[in-house]
């Protein structure tokens, strides 16, 4: 599976997860008392204690007035007045507030989208050593917003967000060194920054670091060592690490085999979206691999991958129509999903077609023909 892509740091941060000590003991006490009012959820109370500090100019009080806005907490939400109070507070040199106001600019959000206007607060944050800030640089860099697209300059503010611990930006400096981009590919570098990224508990982390065990690439192969990874991902919704725990354990790969394990999986996997891993559980219910064998149950999810495009899925479902399990027997279907399967390349496709066809009226051949030309695939996520 292809490793998830960079990512780019993009919520806002929160009062609550900056406390900042306030000058002066007059104005450290509204503050303190905002804060408690604030971490218990009574924004309207919270809202009431910070008003008049901000309007008094304290920066810090501005920034967190925005915050409220900006969430509609103790407010309605309002993003053209929580950009008025970073603008306060970013005027002031504070990085959070600079680090918001780039978030609005290049978002869009209470503003009109300026990736100029977002690079420029996003430096201004970043000079003053502001990790996400630094590491969204290093996004629009990759991506050319508002500046022309480098992959050294990306690597570069990657490496300083990286550099202060943080997850994303070690996430992204792995991506980095895993595909080449702006370093010279060192699958070892990228196992690095991605092991501490997963250590931090960073999922897409962790998925990776699975992906680079399983394939040895920048450490020995060692497929135990990709399930525990898998395995920390996939506890965290990750897809793809759901999927791939499905195919492990199915085949035995990392620890013992289990079709019951596998077909857990691919069932998390399935819900979300992933086309093989709903083929490969309706192949466990067509089969009876470690659930009872369902064909109805097979129909369904070779349906949601076949409807995908998933070719194998396609030919799959065209044989149960073939034979009229779990669905009664109707050739034209089967002729069309072989039919759709063939145009991928999948020999056994081009084969069951012409089986299939033998027991068919030319007129029920082409209505299955133009049932085919007409199809368009329906992706699931």
């Amino acid at each position: 599976m292809p490793s998830h892509c960079l990512k780019l740091l993009r919520a806002a941060l929160t009062a609550s997860l900056v406390l900042v000590a306030m000058a002066g003991a007059a104005v450290a006490a509204p503050f303190e008392d905002y804060l408690a009012v604030y971490n218990k959820g009574d924004y309207a109370t919270a809202l009431r204690l910070i008003r008049p500090l901000a309007d008094q100019g304290n920066a810090d009080a501005q920034y967190n007035l925005g915050v409220l806005y900006e969430k509609g907490q103790g407010v309605p939400q309002d993003y053209a007045e929580a950009m008025k109070w970073y603008r306060l507070a970013a005027d002031q040199r504070i990085a959070r507030a600079q680090f918001n106001l780039g978030v609005s600019y290049e978002k869009g959000q209470g503003v009109p989208q300026d990736y100029a206007e977002a690079l420029k607060w996003y430096r201004l944050a970043a000079d003053q050593g502001h990790a996400n800030a630094q590491n969204n640089l290093g996004g629009m860099s990759l991506k050319g917003q508002g500046l022309p697209q480098s992959d050294a300059e990306a690597t570069k503010w990657y490496r300083l967000a990286a550099d202060r611990g943080n997850a994303v930006g070690q996430f992204n400096l792995a991506g980095m060194y895993e595909r080449g981009l702006g370093v010279p590919q060192d699958y070892a570098q990228a196992v690095k920054w991605y092991r501490l990224a997963a250590d931090q508990g960073y999922a897409d982390a962790q998925y990776n670091l699975g992906l680079l065990f399983a394939k040895g690439q920048g450490v020995p192969q060692d497929y135990a060592e990709a399930v525990k990874w898998y395995r920390l991902a996939a506890g965290q919704g990750v897809a793809n690490a759901q999927y791939n725990l499905g195919v492990m354990n199915g085949n035995g790969q990392g620890e013992p085999q289990d079709y019951a394990e596998a077909a857990k999986w691919y069932r998390l996997a399935a819900g979300q979206g992933i086309a093989n891993a709903q083929h490969n559980l309706g192949f466990m219910y067509d089969k009876g691999l470690g659930v009872p064998q369902d064909y109805a149950e097979a129909i369904k999810w070779y349906r949601l991958a076949a409807g995908q495009g998933h070719a194998k899925a396609q030919v799959n479902l065209g044989l149960l129509f073939a034979k009229g399990q779990g669905v009664p027997q109707d050739y034209v279907q089967a002729y069309v999903w072989f039919d759709l399967s063939a145009a991928q390349g999948v020999p056994n496709a081009v084969m069951n077609r012409k089986v299939v066809a033998e027991k068919m009226t030319p007129a029920q051949i082409a209505e299955a023909q133009k049932l085919a030309r007409e199809w368009k695939p329906t992706p699931d996520r």
